[in-house]
């Protein structure tokens, strides 16, 4: 067969470039608090339409798109728009998806949370103070429609998770507050537009108002299963990790891995305490760290802020990857955010012209101030000094914040890869740069000092190893009905060394989510092995060159990242 023609190949990739760009607008036109956090300010003034007949229109628009997407001959584009051509239509096709079969929107009420349509606008300059008091006038105006619509879809549905009703109720706390001190704080510096922005504010807090007391009165009746089931939780997996791992698979995969990690963090403990390997010394050991380097409320963000300091300066002296200048600032978590998780990474919006100038936003949780104090204590043990330490290179360098920098870096044929990114190389990127920096250790020297702090740096960095396979491992079980909470606290505690506080979080956690916990251990493994081969396949590059490789290509799932390095196979 003949190869197709400079002119057939130069048409057909002008033909998906334009039809990449026209489907990533209709999905960015139909997710404007979305295409605000990219820092896509078109629709600023504009909330989602979450109504049913919102979504038979959005059924019918991704149908379409996929259509035109299934229309482009990939052997005629070259291989980076190829990637992009996949990426985009894993994504439609996972809309299309989650809307037609999931339909999250009628059960799960976070998906309706009246923080998000305030938050962006808040915490982000992407647009001219102004502009942006405009903007959060037109959205709070819109809140009430906005929470009536949630408010008939969830009456219409299927019925609600407890979970899901308590975990809404806590953000609302939240919500409030980004509507009356968060916007009071932004009003200081354009106070004439308060006859503009006020009545909107009541408006949309007396709507906050009536929302929560109709979740409050529906929290004893919500009963649903707050697992999707096996044949759902499949679909998820699949479109979450871009892989055709199954359930079944990953649970054999992550508990055999959870034997071998428990093997090497054992060597390691009994390396620490200078003695040979006992029954129980890991979890001595583990106990012991958290004593000596127990935080407290007021300590948590120091901590953090001086491990970045340090962390900034330690990966540059070891060369392991390009460090860029992009501010990172550590903030406290947002009450409007709370529930989930105890920390994320939010970058700038990478369509945002002026994001190098924005900073990346680390943002850590306190534990919920109702837990009792004993539950609290036990948080502070598990985010202990060396722990944040950890969690820094996790979330910061050279985890995801220098992650993403590099990868707003990235100038393809299209915005696919600017705007889409895959949560399995995300997080796999991040929980590999934490074994890479324990290897080299926190700080060189043979000295005893600094030899110890190696070593419990490495225990905690293999504790959350620990962690990352039994994220999935619970994820799976949960999601297939096959664990009980008490079971699961149990596993947590006893196999990943967890505090008490921690493994009541993750179970939450694992119930309000669902295929987001897998992607920290099945990235990591993809990323490992992606790093090993790249060594294998390319001897001459330094780690710092083979790493910047590895970042070059924006955020894709791990599979498109191997075809991007010409890596087919393993080797």
């Amino acid at each position: 067969m003949s190869s197709p023609s400079q002119p057939d190949a130069e048409a057909m990739t002008q033909r998906f470039r334009r039809v990449a760009e026209q489907v990533l607008d209709a999905l960015l036109e139909d997710a404007p608090e979305w295409a605000l956090e990219l820092g896509d300010a078109r629709g600023a003034a504009r909330l989602s339409d979450h109504s049913a007949e919102a979504d038979a229109r959005r059924i019918a628009v991704l149908t379409d798109a996929l259509g035109s997407l299934d229309e482009i001959d990939g052997d005629l584009i070259p291989e980076g728009d190829l990637v992009d051509l996949e990426i985009l239509r894993a994504k439609v096709s996972a809309d299309l998806w989650h809307t037609a079969e999931l339909r999250p929107r009628t059960w799960n009420p976070l998906l309706h949370s009246p923080g998000e349509a305030v938050h962006a606008l808040l915490e982000r300059d992407s647009l001219p103070v102004p502009d942006r008091l405009e903007a959060i006038a037109a959205r709070c105006a819109a809140l009430p429609d906005y929470l009536d619509t949630a408010r008939t879809r969830l009456s219409d549905g299927p019925g609600m998770p407890r979970v899901h009703v308590e975990t809404a109720l806590a953000q609302l706390g939240g919500a409030r507050a980004l509507l009356t001190d968060g916007i009071s704080s932004l009003l200081a510096q354009e106070p004439a537009l308060a006859s503009r922005v006020d009545p909107a504010r009541e408006a949309a807090l007396a709507a906050v108002g009536e929302y929560g007391d109709w979740l409050r009165d529906r929290v004893e009746t919500a009963t649903a299963d707050p697992r999707l089931g096996a044949r759902d939780f499949a679909a998820q997996l699949w479109y979450t990790l871009d892989s055709e791992l199954s359930p079944e698979a990953l649970l054999v995969r992550a508990e055999s891995d959870l034997l071998a990690t428990e093997e090497v963090i054992a060597e390691v403990a009994a390396e620490y305490e200078g003695r040979p390997r006992r029954s129980g010394q890991v979890a001595e050991v583990l106990a012991g760290l958290a004593d000596a380097t127990a935080t407290d409320a007021d300590g948590i963000r120091p901590a953090c802020a001086d491990a970045l300091s340090h962390l900034w300066d330690r990966v540059r002296e070891l060369d392991l990857v390009t460090v860029h200048d992009d501010p990172v600032r550590i903030i406290p978590m947002p009450e409007s955010r709370r529930g989930v998780s105890v920390a994320y990474c939010d970058p700038p919006g990478p369509l945002d012209p002026n994001a190098r100038n924005l900073p990346t936003l680390v943002a850590v949780a306190p534990p919920p101030g109702e837990w009792p104090r004993a539950r609290q204590d036990s948080f502070f043990r598990e985010y202990n000094g060396t722990m944040l330490r950890n969690l820094m290179v996790h979330e910061a360098v050279p985890g995801h914040a220098l992650q993403l920098a590099h990868a707003a870096r990235h100038d393809g044929g299209t915005r696919v890869r600017n705007t889409l990114w895959s949560g399995t190389f995300v997080e796999g990127w991040a929980v590999y740069a934490e074994e890479v920096l324990a290897g080299h250790g926190w700080a060189d020297g043979t000295a005893a000092a600094a030899r110890r702090g190696n070593l419990a740096l490495r225990l905690i960095q293999l504790k959350m190893r620990l962690r990352a396979v039994l994220n999935a491992v619970l994820d799976v079980r949960t999601h297939t009905r096959d664990i009980t909470e008490a079971e699961a606290i149990a596993l947590l505690t006893e196999r990943g060394h967890q505090e008490e506080g921690e493994a009541v979080g993750k179970w939450r956690r694992a119930q309000l989510t669902s295929a987001q916990l897998s992607t920290y251990y099945v990235g990591y493994t993809e990323v490992a092995e992606i790093a090993r081969d790249l060594a294998a396949h390319r001897p001459g590059l330094t780690e710092r060159e083979r790493h910047d490789a590895m970042l070059a290509h924006g955020s894709p799932p791990p599979r498109h990242l191997r075809t991007l390095l010409g890596l087919e196979g393993p080797y």
